[in-house]
């Protein structure tokens, strides 16, 4: 996939997503489509909706007056955006080879400021805290992440080495990848395994060295009406999950707040300052500590001891780092 065709896209998912009101193919195609004829235009929008639908965004149809149903306009519900409706623990919030949803890939984040930057400057009313749906600092650690963003988003195969859990031979695989998703705190890349002839899921940590793009850009398509949410749930290992006590300073913490189980407003907190809300949620452990750290001062952790002691020990490596 070209830069541009990727700053189209990335575009695109903003300009739906920041929006409350539905924006008719017109406006879109004068901000984002500017000088492509009707035909060209036509293809180019068709393509890019299903490539954002074949990632897991939810692009909503509608009416933009309703009284008048005859010109449809487009949206992104920021509800279902921020928790896919998908059976997932709480933590996870899955995301789906979405640039706007890796704050510490500094390469996502880079080009999400930058869309947002455009946008704004060429007259669309950017509600920026639609995109407070990425609240969590998700990163993207694993040497091999950039590789299957890319060949996802391009189309192309991928080798790679893979060490499967509990085998200490390694064994080259190739995939045609789908897509890129978080599941139970991990990375995964969904495709189609080419030596097996069927769909898998690679979890990234498992990648040995660096994977490597093979063939040509393009040289695939995505199974129509593929979900790779749904694909990463039913073959990526079950989630061990326990129960997790937060203290939450009030107005904060929005996305751990929609997976609660529990809340109890107005509770004592670590400082007799603000108000706090005592949170219980079911969580998997992997990844949470992360998650928590992002939040800064305003979530302390009450339960479990061990979870309290990572974040703590993460935080004093932090400040020796510092020092």
């Amino acid at each position: 996939m070209s830069v541009r065709k990727s700053e189209r896209l990335l575009n695109l998912l903003i300009m739906l997503l920041v929006q409350r009101t539905y924006v008719s193919k017109a406006r879109i195609r004068s901000i984002l489509y500017p000088g492509a004829n009707d035909e060209a235009f036509e293809k180019m929008f068709e393509r890019d909706k299903e490539e954002l639908r074949s990632l897991g965004v939810p692009i909503e149809v509608g009416s933009i007056d309703p009284l008048f149903e005859d010109e449809p306009g487009y949206r992104i519900p920021a509800d279902e955006f921020a928790l896919p409706a998908i059976d997932l623990l709480p933590d996870e919030a899955a995301v789906v080879g979405l640039a706007t949803r890796v704050w510490q890939h500094a390469r996502l984040a880079e080009a999400t400021t930058e869309a947002v930057r455009k946008l704004t400057a060429l007259g669309v009313d950017v509600d920026v805290s639609a995109l407070d749906i990425v609240e969590p600092r998700l990163s993207a650690d694993e040497p091999s992440f950039d590789v299957f963003w890319e060949a996802t988003q391009e189309r192309t195969p991928v080798a790679f080495d893979y060490a499967r859990p509990g085998q200490d031979q390694v064994a080259t695989r190739h995939l045609q990848p789908w897509g890129v998703v978080r599941y139970a705190g991990r990375w995964y890349v969904v495709g189609h395994d080419t030596d097996r002839g069927e769909e898998r899921v690679f979890r990234l940590s498992r990648v040995q060295g660096q994977a490597r793009k093979t063939g040509r850009p393009g040289s695939y398509e995505v199974p129509a009406g593929t979900d790779i949410r749904e694909v990463a749930r039913r073959l990526a290992p079950a989630p061990v999950t326990e129960e997790v006590v937060l203290l939450v300073r009030a107005g904060a913490g929005h996305l751990l707040r929609r997976g609660a189980t529990a809340v109890e407003p107005g509770v004592p907190g670590p400082d007799d300052r603000t108000a706090w809300d005592r949170l219980t949620l079911t969580r998997g452990a992997l990844g949470l500590a992360d998650e928590i750290l992002g939040h800064g001062p305003d979530v302390y952790v009450e339960s479990p001891p061990a979870l309290r002691e990572a974040v703590v020990a993460r935080l004093a490596a932090a400040v020796g780092e510092s020092a």
